[in-house]
């Protein structure tokens, strides 16, 4: 096998044969840090890297424990690069903010500990947008995140450099994580695979940010198979089992654009040609979508008022150096009354108890991950969709953010691609605590269409 192929073979794989000792973790190590040398200076994926010569002194020290017998991680000898809004001891923890760039955290976040503990070798961070707000990752640290499919394109966010490095053989697996969309968008942009777990799934401390719910942890990987390998490790205590399953039967509701949302042609045309692939599964396919009337009233309300509880004391020292959307929504966060707040969280509850009953019909809720294909890196965000005028900044993701308030697992897998190469994922969401289910709908539909072994032109 090449060095070429091994970057794009599954994690699975590469962890298995270094185990074995059928090929050293130097020579995986080498193998990824030529594809980061040559790939990562146009893409900007992964930050703060180690050096070579650390990396590969840390690749020998893998290797050394395989020879003693001495390693028993089911990640062991795997470069991994943790995303910029975890903190990682020997990396600096920016968040993507210019007054975080010299901080270093004295202690790993519990799923980075989970992470180093199963044998994965830390090389960087990957890159985000400041403070992890929005899904276009770009910040005044590191610069934009580019997509291997079309370097002139966003890779999405915020785990964006996570999903763009994984794309383009830089990594074969990464963390993320998600409030509105940000496993699932930057997945769905580079052509990979990228699960939003069960909230609770995977340990989510220290966090900053509280989540109230909607933030999760999880994982991202080329194939479903990699990510239920990953989710094992990460959440500590779920347990792998068979993926494949029969789906005659099942009844998935489909709708695309979720009762009427903007959603780009080009998207849209993606989406219909896929219908049919869920029916040659089984799946008994019908036009059905739960009440998502009242969503943004109270998803904007939380999410504002977690900004402003969090991020507030910042705006004082720092306003001229965080984003204008961050500081828009910090601000509204601060006009949020605690009776407002106590009513978002309950219409967010009554409408819990409506997708409960919406699951009793249907197993899963099949729509776009994204309203729109990847956009030009230059821009901060879409302002438009198909002439339809967005109203704030995350507008253009409500495809996302909207499966995130029903507490849902969702999973953003390969569909396709745009008549000019852009992928296009699906996103299968399933009833609360039924991860596996979305995993194993995820890997028949992959098995299915092979949409994700289709390699960017980076490549």
């Amino acid at each position: 096998m090449s060095d070429e192929s091994l970057c794009f073979d599954s994690a699975r794989g590469i962890a298995r044969r270094i185990r074995a000792r059928e090929i050293s973790a130097r020579e995986v190590m080498a193998a990824f840090l030529d594809r980061i040398v040559r790939c990562n200076p146009t893409l900007n994926a992964i930050v703060a890297r180690r050096d070579d010569e650390a990396c590969l002194a840390l690749a020998d020290e893998a290797d050394r424990a395989v020879a003693s017998g001495a390693a028993s991680g089911a990640l062991h000898g795997l470069p991994i690069a943790f995303k910029d809004l975890e903190p990682a001891t020997g990396f600096p923890w920016t968040r993507g903010c210019p007054f975080f760039r010299d901080e270093y955290p004295a202690d790993d976040s519990i799923l980075v500990q989970r992470l180093k503990h199963a044998g994965a070798v830390p090389i960087g961070k990957t890159n985000v947008p400041q403070f992890g707000m929005g899904s276009h990752t770009y910040n005044e640290v590191y610069g934009t995140t580019r997509n291997p499919y079309d370097v002139t394109k966003s890779a999405g966010g915020s785990s964006g450099g996570a999903a763009a490095a994984i794309a383009a053989g830089l990594l074969p697996i990464a963390d993320g994580s998600d409030f509105g969309g940000s496993l699932r968008n930057p997945a769905n942009f580079t052509n990979i695979v990228g699960f939003r777990p069960s909230f609770g799934l995977v340990p989510d401390a220290p966090n900053p940010l509280p989540s109230l719910g909607f933030g999760v942890k999880g994982p991202m990987a080329r194939s479903v198979d990699d990510v239920s390998f990953l989710l094992a490790v990460m959440t500590g205590r779920y347990a792998e089992s068979d993926l494949a399953r029969d789906f005659a039967g099942i009844r998935v509701a489909w709708s695309p654009d979720l009762g009427g949302l903007p959603l780009d042609r080009r998207v849209r045309r993606v989406l219909d040609g896929q219908r049919r692939t869920f029916e040659d599964l089984g799946c008994r396919v019908e036009e059905a979508c739960p009440d998502f009337s009242g969503v943004d009233d109270f998803f904007l309300t939380i999410r504002a008022a977690r900004s402003w509880q969090t991020l507030a004391p910042l705006l004082a020292g720092h306003r001229d150096e965080i984003k204008p959307e961050a500081v828009a929504e910090i601000e509204a966060g601060s006009r949020v009354t605690a009776a407002q707040l106590a009513e978002a969280i309950d219409r967010h509850e009554a409408f819990l108890d409506q997708m409960r009953r919406f699951h009793e019909r249907f197993e899963f809720l099949i729509c776009a991950v994204n309203q729109v294909p990847p956009f030009d890196a230059s821009i901060d965000w879409p302002h438009d969709i198909d002439g339809v005028r967005m109203e704030h900044y995350i507008a253009w993701m409500k495809s996302a953010y909207w499966i995130s308030a029903t507490f849902d697992p969702a999973i953003s897998v390969p569909a396709g691609f745009t008549a000019d190469g852009l992928p296009v994922g699906v996103q299968i969401a399933g009833r609360r605590g039924d991860d596996r289910g979305v995993l194993q709908l995820a890997y028949a539909f992959e098995q299915a269409t092979g949409c994700g072994r289709r390699r960017p032109p980076l490549a």
